[in-house]
């Protein structure tokens, strides 16, 4: 299975949020430099935030989600 960057938060809350949701819907999922991101926020831009990678197989499906999620 292949990954995609699907989208880049500048929080852990927000990145959270949107993993839990697409999780939820059985869309596999993870976040990467979740914990650097956390414990040095002074590099976060530099790491370029907190990366939510989603299966490439199911990308629209997510954007859809999180575009539904983001409207409620």
């Amino acid at each position: 299975m292949k990954f995609e960057l699907l989208y880049s938060f500048d929080n852990y809350v927000s990145a959270h949020i949107a993993l839990g949701r697409l999780q939820h819907e059985g869309i596999d999922c993870y976040l990467v430099d979740e914990h650097s991101a956390t414990i040095t926020p002074y590099l976060s831009n530099a790491l370029g935030g907190i990366k939510l990678m989603v299966d490439q197989t199911r990308v629209e499906e997510a954007i859809a989600l999180l575009a539904e999620t983001a409207g409620e």
